[in-house]
């Protein structure tokens, strides 16, 4: 799975459109298995999968391939693995019209017109249940009341807790329901500037699409519901205040910038035992294990009686509206999402209710808060709400950015929203 990470995307997508266009969905019956595209001499089909996984998550991806390679004879699943160059390859496929057939994909407002809607596959297909997947991650992958990707992977964000220094400090572990207040009375205890021992790690460039469920717990937001509104959203006071929680934290030595350039990441400082909380998704979890790290996590706070709320990074799979596969394609799309695949994926937390329960993991006291966090994620991310959010996103980055250096947060966020007004019209 990859993080979601809300940057300006490239010139080619500006390039892939003006190209591409609305790309025309040809004949209203799709092309079965083996019908043109790419087939040998052999009769073989080859069917193009795109990832941006590399490593251990990439070797899975492949041995899920030849799961399905072994079900269906006579197809070849080409894994293409683009890495951390995937944006820009994808965008080059759809403009030279001749893109992977199945991909991962997260930024759907991107390439929503060189997708192909699910629906129709959907409702004519028994076998796909969509009542056994957690229903908000649906939220991340339609658009338009249509679903452009089937959800393959996800994370919240929860709290990380050293429990050996709890135990030395004689504090009580966290517990569900706890505020920012206690948060940060916590944190002042744990820290000690002279051993460089902080309660909590921040890092310097904090992702504004990360920084939302903070937002979200205390009523603000960056835009309106309906996408049309910045001003009084992401320059409310309630936005500046979840904000500032974290600038003041930094100021009164609770907290520590971590993970800047020539830094540590704030992952491996939490396992030198440097600072006692760090907030994350499930990726480092099973470093803190094999790290043998004394550990616990737990949801993230509350702001006084404000429900808490979460941001979901997630990943789904896709078709590419120009596939000359599509059967196919939908096929290996239901199989990337049946519980034979989802168990073999690692790197991420299951989509799947029953998998889930089969699995036993709201039994675990690490995983279940990344379940609870998920029903609490139902709010609808900025950049899903607005065509220009890459542009707008530039503003609001850069003024967080300046927050967390000690900059004033009330009028860095009104010069965001003023400056990010034109992009709404």
């Amino acid at each position: 799975m990859r993080k979601i990470s809300i940057t300006a995307m490239i010139l080619l997508l500006i390039s892939m459109f003006s190209l591409a266009a609305c790309s025309s969905s040809g004949s209203s019956e799709n092309k079965a298995a083996g019908d043109g595209g790419n087939s040998d001499t052999k009769g073989t089909t080859t069917l193009r999968f795109a990832t941006w996984d590399s490593g251990e998550a990439l070797k899975i991806q492949q041995d899920i391939a030849k799961k399905f390679e072994e079900k269906n004879p006579g197809v070849k699943v080409q894994v293409e693995a683009y890495g951390d160059g995937f944006d820009q390859k994808l965008a080059a496929s759809f403009g030279a019209k001749n893109p992977p057939d199945v991909m991962y994909m997260w930024n759907f407002p991107a390439y929503v017109e060189s997708l192909e809607p699910l629906d129709q596959y959907i409702k004519g297909d028994p076998e796909m249940d969509l009542n056994d997947y957690y229903q908000g991650l649906f939220n991340y992958s339609s658009l338009n009341g249509k679903i452009y990707g089937m959800p393959a992977g996800f994370t919240t964000r929860v709290v990380y807790y050293n429990k050996d220094l709890f135990d030395q400090a004689k504090i009580p572990y966290p517990k569900d329901g706890w505020t920012w207040d206690d948060f940060k009375q916590i944190a002042k205890k744990l820290s000690d500037p002279s051993k460089k021992q902080y309660g909590f790690g921040v890092v310097p460039e904090p992702d504004t699409y990360d920084l939302q469920g903070l937002i979200w717990s205390n009523g603000g937001s960056y835009i309106s519901d309906d996408g049309k509104k910045i001003n009084g959203y992401m320059n409310s006071p309630e936005t500046i205040e979840a904000i500032s929680v974290l600038s003041d934290m930094l100021k009164d030595k609770s907290a520590v910038l971590v993970g800047g350039k020539n830094q540590q990441s704030g992952d491996d400082i939490f396992k030198a035992g440097k600072i006692a909380m760090w907030e994350s998704g499930v990726w480092p979890l099973e470093g803190f294990k094999q790290a043998k790290i004394n550990f616990g996590t737990v949801e993230v706070p509350s702001f006084g009686s404000k429900p808490a709320k979460g941001v979901i990074a997630s990943s789904a799979v896709s078709i590419a509206k120009d596939s000359n596969h599509k059967d196919l394609a939908y096929k290996f799309v239901k199989f990337y999402s049946s519980p034979e695949a989802i168990k073999m994926r690692t790197a991420d937390l299951p989509v799947r209710i029953s998998v889930v329960k089969e699995m036993k993991m709201e039994q675990d006291p690490n995983l279940s808060p990344f379940y609870k966090m998920l029903e609490r994620s139902d709010n609808t991310p900025a950049f899903l709400l607005n065509k220009n959010w890459n542009e707008i996103n530039r503003n609001l980055s850069a003024a967080i950015n300046a927050v967390m250096l000690g900059q004033d947060a009330k009028k860095l966020l009104n010069t965001a929203a003023e400056d990010s007004e034109r992009y709404l019209k």
